[in-house]
């Protein structure tokens, strides 16, 4: 089955501490609404909105068992955040790394 592309923006996502700690509670393990809203200070209608923006923004997904609404972390969104900090932090790091290698020893005293 084709994934579907993400319409949401992933650093908008994990922009709210709510959906930080959903996303946590998540990497723990796959579970129900009703369990990761039991783990936050929020309405259970707020956490629903919450895991509709991170699906949106392709970092969680659900699976249907019965009436319940599981959801899992999604490994496409999350990979695509890391990409993203890897590229930005490596290409710092790599400039970093030429500046010091070509700093004349003398100046840097």
């Amino acid at each position: 089955m084709a994934a579907a592309r993400a319409s949401g923006d992933p650093f908008e996502a994990l922009g709210d501490a709510n959906r930080r700690e959903i996303l946590r509670l998540l990497s723990e393990g796959d579970k129900p609404v009703a369990e990761i809203a039991a783990a936050l200070p929020i309405s259970r209608p707020a956490v629903s909105r919450h895991l509709r923006l991170l699906k949106d923004a392709g970092m969680v997904a659900e699976q249907a068992q019965g009436t319940r609404r599981i959801y899992h972390l999604q490994e496409q969104g999350m990979q695509a955040v890391q990409a993203y900090l890897e590229r930005i932090w490596g290409d710092a790091a790599t400039r970093f790394r030429l500046l010091a290698e070509n700093t004349d020893r003398t100046q840097r005293r």
